[in-house]
């Protein structure tokens, strides 16, 4: 309440300032320069009568003149101060500048919400992120997934699985497996103890899809909260490649899940333009990612998804088989180009290399296998990508 008197005692205050001048006109600062030259005509006048510089009678007439003119002078500067605007025109000026601020704090500002200066804001999103609960914590909150439906066979499995791995500390595939079919049954915490042991066994040699794999686990388990646990993974995945796609999403989430969303935009940004946007990850990103701009105060629109994919191609099938065949050249027509004239990141190279094996055009596949080989020959990772769609598309050899 104090908030909205102290804005009603300011509006009031500097309506009164602008609309003043309105209401009384504009007046010259200090006397009117006429008037004040006819006064003092009328004192040199007084001055010479009285030292007999001039006669009576004759100063006499010419002060009758002088305060003639005095008058003229003093009623044209009185018509001047006249000059203002109407009563309504004011009132009318007061209302529009009070509605352009309402409506101005009503889109900008956030009514209700305390003042908060970026600094004090910072230090909270710190205490916030350094205070959240731990991975037992956020799982033990998190609401039981829906059980899957397997064959029984598939769960007898499974059990044996959970009582057998545990008597040998040692098997490492016995983990990586009980691992993987323990998410398979969506038993998530049961999923990131056992790839937990999996990256014990490994030590030095555990990679970055090591870590990847249980901090998905970790996330999912914490119904999609990033604790101080997976963060340790988050940043030895970061450690080892700046510019892992899992990495930056997940970092990136943690900050947006802690009042950082200027953070988390930076950490996005990059993925959303050049990573594919069917991964996992980039997608994730892309969904959040103009909300994150919205909270941290930034103008940011998605990127347009361009070139075909494999919705475009699933889509075609209702078609007829000469209008699918051309709709797909159409658009690998276009992304070619587009790389030809523009480049890109690897994730569409890959993509049109993928295109062509569909259409079975084993050449032009070939051909831009080998060129994006040579643009993307100092990223290893690229290179990865590039040669799991050559594969697809049978022309890796």
């Amino acid at each position: 309440m104090l908030f909205w008197i102290i804005c009603v005692v300011l509006a009031l205050v500097v309506a009164g300032l602008v609309v003043a001048p309105l209401v009384r006109g504009v007046q010259a600062a200090g006397v009117d320069p006429d008037v004040a030259f006819y006064r003092a005509q009328l004192d040199e006048l007084d001055r010479d009568i009285a030292r007999g510089t001039i006669d009576a009678a004759e100063g006499e007439r010419a002060r009758v003149e002088v305060q003639r003119r005095l008058l003229a002078a003093d009623a044209r500067g009185g018509q001047e101060l006249k000059g203002g605007v109407s009563r309504g025109l004011a009132i009318a000026v007061v209302v529009l500048l009070g509605a352009i601020g309402l409506a101005g704090y009503f889109s900008l500002g956030a009514p209700g919400y305390p003042d908060l200066p970026i600094k004090a804001r910072i230090a909270a999103s710190d205490e916030m992120r350094a205070n959240r609960p731990d991975q037992a914590t956020m799982q033990a909150a998190a609401l039981p997934p829906l059980a899957p439906d397997v064959p029984d066979d598939y769960l007898a499995s499974v059990q044996q699985l959970r009582t057998l791995v545990p008597t040998r500390p040692d098997d490492l595939r016995g983990w990586e497996l009980l691992a993987y079919h323990e998410a398979q049954m969506r038993e998530y915490p049961a999923a990131v103890a056992a790839q937990a042991h999996v990256i014990a066994l490994k030590g030095d040699a555990a990679t970055n899809e090591d870590r990847r794999l249980i901090v998905d686990f970790m996330v999912t388990a914490a119904d999609g909260l990033v604790s101080p646990e997976a963060e340790v993974y988050i940043r030895q995945i970061l450690d080892a490649d700046e510019t892992d796609i899992a990495g930056r999403y997940y970092l990136g989430a943690l900050y947006y899940q802690t009042d950082r969303s200027d953070v988390a935009l930076r950490m996005w940004k990059p993925i959303v333009a050049d990573g594919d946007p069917e991964a996992f990850y980039v997608a994730a990103a892309r969904r959040q990612i103009e909300d994150a701009a919205f909270r941290a105060g930034v103008k940011y629109s998605l990127p347009d998804v361009r070139g075909p994919n494999a919705a475009d191609i699933a889509n075609a099938q209702d078609m007829t088989a000469a209008d699918r065949q051309e709709m797909i050249r159409g658009m690998v027509g276009q992304l070619a180009a587009r790389l030809a004239d523009e480049g890109g990141p690897a994730s569409e190279w890959a993509r049109l290399i993928g295109a062509y094996g569909v259409l079975g055009e084993v050449d032009k596949a070939t051909e831009v296998w080998l060129e994006a080989q040579e643009v993307f020959a100092g990223s290893d990772a690229d290179i990865a990508s590039l040669r799991a769609a050559a594969d697809a598309a049978g022309v890796a050899k």
